[in-house]
């Protein structure tokens, strides 16, 4: 499976716990269950675009080029 896949798969899950807790009234045990679910999600997703990201530096490195830092008010 590719990182890509993955990455997807997750996002996915991800998506999906945070609409039980939008739409479902859940317990406190089912809560805390999707809650660490959740983080431990976004912590390997994280992972994944952290590598993604170094990634591409080196590519733009290797070829030269300057990064541009990230600008959102744009």
């Amino acid at each position: 499976m590719k990182d890509n896949e993955k990455f997807e798969e997750k996002i996915k899950r991800l998506e999906s716990i945070v609409e039980k807790f939008e739409k479902e009234e859940l317990g406190i045990e089912e809560s805390l269950q999707y809650f660490q679910e959740g983080m431990k999600l976004g912590s390997e997703c994280k992972k994944i675009l952290d590598s993604i990201e170094l990634k591409v530096q080196k590519i733009l490195k290797d070829e030269n080029m300057k990064i541009e830092p990230w600008n959102d008010n744009v």
